[in-house]
C-alpha cells in the first residue's frame, strides 16, 4: 500500500464497516477503498469485505476453492463483510449468488501494489524511461492470478476508477489506489483479458465527476467515432530486421542517400468500396511500390490514434496507440518488419507541439491543467484551437520522451519527424503583444521546450543510434540539427522550408520573368550547409487551396510538365536529402484530399507515367551515385559552375564526393532550346549524360547530347564543354574517366 493515504474510520476495523464507510463506497467517494475492502487483519483474525452489486449471498474462498467464510450483507446494494479462516494475507475470491445464478469474483482489493519504490523514485526524478511498461494497462500474473494492471497519473483527483466492459462501466466497483508520492493511481484487476474496452472515471479536485477519460498510455484504441481504450498484450512480432537496424546504426546518415515518400495512409489507395486499407493490405501494395520507385524511406502523416479524419492525424489523442483505422497494432509491426526486410525505413510524423481538447483526451485530465499550462497565454494554441504541453513539468516531459522511445523500441521505427517545432520554440508564436508570457530573462524563447527537444534527441540517439530525428522548423533558429553538446537542439535533420518556398515561387512565374527573380534559386546556397537539410515538397504544399505541384507550374500543359520535370531534376541534384508527398511523383492534377484515394488512373496517360518514371530514375541515380548524396550536408560536396546567368535562367553546379566521379547538374528554366551553350567543367574528357529530364521516356521532347559531351581546355587552360540545353530541362553529366 505504498503511498496510499490513511483514513481514520469512525469504528475499529472489523467485519462490519462504519455507515460512513459504506455510504462512501456505495457513492464511489471513499478516499482509500483499499483500507476497507479486501482482506484485513483484525485483533480477532482476518475479515473480508467487498462490494458486489446484485449479489444476495457471498461466500469467501481461497484461490484454490477452499471455503473460508460466509459474509454478511451489510447493505442491500451489495456490501458484504465477515470473518474468514486464513492465517496470512493472501488473494481471495468470492462465490456470489442471487436468484439468477452463481458466479465467482477474485477480489482485486486483496492484492498489494504493483508499482514499487524505485518506480516512485525515477518518476519523481523525471528519469523513468520505461514508463510505457509500467503505466497504462498491462497483462501480468500477480501471485498466480492473471489479469491487467492499470496505472494512470492524476495527482489532483479525489477518486479514479477503472470502468469498462468487465465491470458494466460502474465507477463504484474498481476505485484505484493512490500512490501519494507520485500522484499515480493503480489497481490490478484479475480476470481482465486483452481486447476489452476501458476508460478512467475521475472525480476532480473540486469533487466534480469529469467526462470519462481514455488512457494516456493506451496501446490500442477503439475505432472512431468510439474512443475508449482497449486492453492489449505485448506486441507479438517475430522481427527479421537485425541487418537493417545494424546498418543504420553503423553509418553517418548525413552521408547516406535518403529519399522519403511522404504518405497519408488513409488516402494513398482505397478498397474498391472506398474503405481504408489494412496495414497488411498497405504492405502488399505500398512496400513494393516504394521499392520499385527507389525511395529509401516511407514517412507517414501521424498514425497515433486521432478522432477526426480531416485533421490528418495531427490532432492526436492517443500517442501510444496506432490508430484503429488500419487494424490492430500488430498489423503496423508487421508493416514495419516488411519494410525493413525490403530495405525501406519508416518515419513517423510525431506531434508534441499541441494536443486537441476533446473531452476524452488529455485536456484538464484530472480536473486541472495537468498536461497543459493553466494560463491560456501559455497553454492554448491560437492557430489550431488546441492545448499546449507544459514542457516544464517533469511528468509531461517524461510522458513525451517515453512516447518517442516507445515507437522506436516496440515498433522499430527508423525516425521521427517532429511537427511544428517553431510553434514550440517561440512563446509569442502566432500571438500579439500581451498574449504571451516572456521567459525568465524577458525573451520570447521557450526555454522549457528547448530543454525538452534537447532531451528528446539526446535520449533517442543514445537508445537507438540508427534513428533519424527530423525537425519541421520554419524559422532561422540556429543549430537545429547540431549536437546538444555544441549548443544545438540535437536533431539529425531539418526540413528546408526556404528552399521549398523560394523555388516554388520561382517556378510559378512565367519563364520570361524568371530572370528578374534569379536569386530565388541561388539564395538557398548561402545557408545550404548551416543545417543538415531535407528538401521537402510535403503535403502542406498541396492543400488548403494551394493546388497540386503540377498546377503551380507556369505555362500551358506541356510547359507545366516540363517545368515540373526540370524542377525535380534540379531538386535531386541539389544538396540535401529528398522528400516528396504521394501523388506528386506522377503529377496529380487535383489538390490532395484526405477523403479520397490518389488519382491512380492518371498513370494511363504518357505524361503522368513519364513523370513517375523520372522520379524512379532520379531516385535510382541519386542512390547509386555517391557524388549526389555523400556530401549532401557539407560544403565540399558542392561547387558552382554557373550561378549568374540570369538572362538565360540557367543554373549549373558540380556535386562531388571523395574518391568519386563528379557530376555536373545543369538546368535550363526557360522553354528556349539552346545549342553550343558553354559549361565550365573541372576536368577534360568525356562527360556522360546520365539523366535528362527532357527524354522522351519521361514525356519530354527528346532533345539532348547524344549520350555524352566532351570537355576540352581552351584559351588560358579553362576547361569547358559546348552542350545542348533542352527546353525546361535538367541534365546530369558524369565524368566518364
Amino acid at each position: 500500500m505504498t503511498g496510499s493515504p490513511k483514513t481514520s474510520p469512525t469504528e475499529p476495523p472489523s467485519e462490519h464497516l462504519a455507515r460512513t464507510d459504506i455510504d462512501a463506497i456505495l457513492e464511489a467517494r471513499h478516499p482509500d477503498p483499499f483500507s476497507v475492502l479486501g482482506l484485513h487483519e483484525t485483533e480477532g483474525g482476518y475479515v473480508a469485505r467487498c462490494l458486489l452489486p446484485g449479489a444476495e449471498a457471498v461466500v469467501a474462498e481461497t484461490l484454490s476453492g477452499r471455503e473460508i467464510g460466509t459474509l454478511a450483507q451489510l447493505d442491500a446494494a451489495g456490501v458484504f463483510a465477515g470473518p474468514v479462516s486464513v492465517r496470512k494475507q493472501q488473494p481471495i475470491r468470492y462465490r456470489a449468488r442471487n436468484a439468477g445464478g452463481e458466479w465467482t469474483v477474485i477480489d482485486p482489493y486483496s492484492f498489494g501494489p504493483v508499482l514499487g519504490p524505485m518506480d516512485d523514485y525515477y518518476i519523481r526524478e523525471g528519469s523513468h524511461l520505461r514508463l510505457f511498461d509500467r503505466m497504462g494497462a498491462h497483462p501480468i500474473s500477480l501471485e498466480g492470478v492473471d489479469g491487467f494492471h492499470f496505472a494512470v497519473w492524476a495527482p489532483n483527483a479525489r477518486r479514479v476508477s477503472v470502468v469498462g466492459d468487465f465491470n458494466q462501466w460502474d465507477g463504484r466497483r474498481h476505485p484505484m489506489r493512490l500512490r501519494g508520492d507520485t500522484g499515480i493511481w493503480e489497481i490490478f484487476l484479475p480476470g481482465v483479458t486483452a481486447g476489452q474496452a476501458y476508460k478512467y472515471e475521475i472525480v476532480g479536485a473540486e469533487g466534480v465527476l469529469l467526462p470519462l477519460k481514455a488512457d494516456p498510455f493506451a496501446r490500442r484504441s477503439q475505432l472512431r467515432p468510439d474512443n475508449a481504450s482497449i486492453t492489449a498484450g505485448p506486441i507479438e512480432q517475430d522481427w527479421e530486421d537485425a541487418a537493417h537496424l545494424a546498418h543504420w546504426a553503423s553509418v553517418d546518415a548525413r552521408r547516406q542517400p535518403i529519399s522519403i515518400y511522404e504518405v497519408h495512409a488513409a488516402s494513398w489507395r482505397r478498397r474498391e468500396d472506398g474503405g481504408l486499407l489494412s496495414w497488411d493490405e498497405l504492405a502488399d501494395r505500398l512496400i513494393p511500390y516504394c521499392v520499385e520507385m527507389g525511395f529509401t524511406h516511407i514517412e507517414f502523416l501521424p498514425i497515433s490514434e486521432y478522432p477526426y479524419d480531416p485533421s490528418w492525424g495531427y490532432q492526436t489523442t492517443g500517442l501510444y496507440a496506432p490508430t484503429a483505422r488500419f487494424g490492430e497494432p500488430e498489423g503496423f509491426a508487421r508493416f514495419v518488419n516488411g519494410c525493413h526486410k525490403a530495405g525501406l525505413g519508416v518515419i513517423l510524423d510525431w506531434v508534441p507541439a499541441h494536443f486537441p481538447t476533446d473531452e476524452h483526451g488529455l485536456s484538464f485530465f484530472d480536473g486541472t491543467a495537468l498536461y497543459e499550462h493553466e494560463d491560456p497565454r501559455q497553454g492554448f494554441h491560437p492557430d489550431w484551437n488546441t492545448a499546449i504541453y507544459n514542457f516544464g513539468r517533469l511528468e509531461v516531459l517524461t510522458f513525451l520522451l517515453n512516447n518517442a522511445l516507445y515507437w522506436a523500441e516496440k515498433f522499430h521505427i527508423d525516425g521521427l519527424r517532429v511537427d511544428a517545432v517553431a510553434s514550440m520554440l517561440y512563446l509569442d508564436y502566432s500571438r500579439n503583444d500581451g498574449e504571451w508570457v516572456p521567459n525568465e530573462y524577458g525573451g520570447n524563447e521557450n526555454l522549457e521546450a528547448v530543454r525538452f527537444l534537447q532531451s528528446l534527441n539526446t535520449h533517442a540517439y543514445a537508445a537507438h543510434p540508427g534513428i533519424l530525428t527530423i525537425a519541421e522548423e520554419s524559422t532561422s533558429w540556429p543549430k537545429v540539427s547540431h549536437p546538444v553538446h555544441a549548443g544545438g537542439l540535437g536533431f539529425g535533420f531539418k526540413w528546408n522550408m526556404g528552399f521549398m518556398h523560394d523555388t516554388l515561387q520561382y517556378l510559378s512565374r512565367d519563364p520570361a520573368h524568371r530572370k528578374f527573380h534569379h536569386n530565388d534559386m541561388t539564395f538557398g546556397l548561402l545557408y545550404a550547409f548551416t543545417e543538415n537539410f531535407v528538401l521537402a515538397l510535403s503535403h502542406d504544399e498541396v492543400v488548403h487551396g494551394k493546388g497540386s505541384l503540377i498546377a503551380k507550374m507556369a505555362g500551358d500543359d506541356w510547359q507545366k510538365f516540363a517545368n515540373l520535370r526540370a524542377y525535380y531534376g534540379f531538386m535531386w541534384g541539389y544538396p540535401g536529402k529528398k522528400l516528396l508527398f504521394m501523388g506528386q511523383e506522377f503529377a496529380q492534377w487535383q489538390e490532395w484530399s484526405e477523403a479520397r484515394a490518389l488519382d491512380w488512373n492518371l498513370l494511363g496517360y504518357p505524361q503522368h507515367e513519364g513523370m513517375r518514371r523520372l522520379i524512379r530514375d532520379l531516385n535510382g541515380t541519386y542512390r547509386v551515385k555517391p557524388a549526389l548524396h555523400a556530401r549532401d550536408c557539407e560544403s565540399d560536396g558542392f561547387e558552382w559552375l554557373i550561378a549568374d546567368d540570369r538572362d538565360n535562367s540557367v543554373f549549373a553546379w558540380l556535386r562531388k564526393a571523395p574518391g568519386e566521379k563528379p557530376i555536373a547538374v545543369i538546368t535550363n528554366f526557360t522553354p528556349v532550346y539552346r545549342e553550343n551553350y558553354g559549361i565550365p567543367l573541372p576536368a577534360e574528357g568525356r562527360w556522360r549524360e546520365i539523366l535528362n529530364t527532357d527524354a522522351e521516356i519521361y514525356g519530354g521532347s527528346g532533345k539532348g547530347n547524344g549520350g555524352a559531351v566532351r570537355a576540352v581546355a581552351g584559351q588560358g587552360g579553362r576547361i569547358s564543354a559546348a552542350i545542348t540545353l533542352p527546353p525546361l530541362a535538367t541534365l546530369l553529366l558524369e565524368l566518364d574517366a
